[in-house]
């Protein structure tokens, strides 16, 4: 018996490892990926890999505890209604960038380097379907404004080159 514990604790051990690296490096691997395309209004085109938060678990932890962002990796937050949210950063050590879209998947507003840490509201400013958070600062070094367009299922403009 004795010969048996000191490797069954290494495995548990290593099993736990492994498990806290996941929540604090990444994004949880449970929820599905779907590519997402921002069409600026000079022409550009950038394509993300977001995860979709599209019930309430998953858009109540967001991108809580997750420590790196690849700048091709994004969160998206389906509100399945339009209405006004407000988001914070509360359990968040990244500096994030918040693209607040409407319905048909205009970005109405952008709450651009979000505090990490934070719990201050970040309201939407108005009736919004969807966020889309990308790493703090990505938006400006994209040229991402207000009045570009999100192509997605989630706004029913995918196949949409305006």
């Amino acid at each position: 018996m004795k010969r048996y514990l000191f490797p069954g604790l290494c495995i548990l051990a290593l099993v736990f490892a492994l498990h806290t690296m996941t929540l604090a490096s990444g994004i949880t691997s449970e929820l599905p990926v779907e590519p997402v395309e921002i069409v600026t209004a000079e022409g550009g085109r950038h394509n993300f890999h977001a995860h979709i938060a599209d019930t309430e678990e998953t858009r109540s932890r967001g991108l809580m505890y997750v420590t790196a962002l690849e700048d091709d990796h994004a969160m998206l937050f389906d509100f399945e209604a339009p209405r006004h949210v407000g988001m914070w950063m509360k359990h968040t050590p990244l500096s994030l960038d918040m693209l607040f879209i409407d319905q048909g998947g205009l970005i109405t507003k952008i709450a651009q380097r979000t505090r990490p840490f934070s719990t201050r509201v970040i309201e939407s400013g108005a009736v919004v379907r969807g966020v889309l958070e990308i790493r703090g600062g990505l938006a400006e070094e994209l040229g991402i404004a207000p009045g570009d367009r999100v192509l997605h299922r989630v706004f029913g403009n995918l196949g949409s080159e305006t």
